[in-house]
């Protein structure tokens, strides 16, 4: 199926809109997504897009119906990280703009610390922390977040930290 297909018949699916209604809400979104030239990317098909080009069809498919709530699991696992920090940032102005409830599901604790309020730490799908984002930052209580802070914090200690809040 082409992208605008693919966006088109969520839109068709759960809004109701009839077809021409869903096309024109697939440009739309893949505007918002910041698709360049969404007319032609309505047209393609995934293999022919970039994998910061899927992700973005992605989202605005995810979008599509309107939802309250938006679950990114591993959205940005396979990006380079100029692209991660685009996806993250469109994220973030989508979730805004839209009054949604932001899920999302990393193994990187540093872009959970940015993106986040609070964090909930899973190891072996047991939950083994859950607070405000400084404050796990700041003094995480299971040794699993400590030994995630720590792997972050050898790379690159001050961006975690300024990011979270914990030294505002």
């Amino acid at each position: 199926m082409a992208v605008g297909e693919q966006i088109a018949e969520v839109a068709h699916t759960h809004l109701g809109l009839s077809w021409s209604q869903s096309y024109a809400r697939a440009k739309t979104l893949l505007e918002r997504v910041r698709l360049p030239d969404p007319d032609a990317a309505l047209r393609a098909y995934p293999h022919q897009l970039s994998g910061g080009q899927k992700q973005r069809v992605a989202i605005a498919a995810a979008i599509a119906a309107g939802p309250k709530l938006l679950i990114a699991d591993e959205a940005t696992s396979a990006l380079d990280t100029i692209v991660q920090a685009e996806i993250v940032a469109l994220i973030r102005q989508l979730v805004s703009e839209d009054g949604m409830t932001l899920l999302f599901v990393t193994h990187d604790i540093a872009l959970a610390a940015e993106l986040a309020e609070r964090i909930a730490v899973f190891r072996h799908g047991e939950l083994v922390e859950l607070g405000a984002t400084a404050q796990i930052v700041a003094s995480p209580r299971h040794a699993y977040t400590r030994a995630l802070l720590d792997a972050h914090l050898g790379l690159d200690a001050e961006p975690l930290l300024r990011q979270s809040g914990a030294f505002r």
